[in-house]
């Protein structure tokens, strides 16, 4: 998989990586709880917030 160019991409790829990483999470709690639409939000809402957070963090 070839590196991001810019700064630009390599944001955008962070967030949508935390989208399917929160995504795949609030599934498996989902499932696990019996409430697969509420944990299938909160994970890609903590997913793309923790992404956009760590990609600031490593800004700096």
């Amino acid at each position: 998989m070839p590196e991001p160019k810019d700064e630009k991409d390599s944001k955008g790829s962070q967030i949508s990586n935390g989208l399917i990483f929160g995504m795949l999470i609030g599934t498996a709690i989902g499932v696990a709880t019996d409430n697969l639409a509420l944990w299938i939000g909160l994970g890609m809402a903590l997913g793309v917030a923790f992404a956009a957070v760590f990609s600031q963090v490593k800004k700096e």
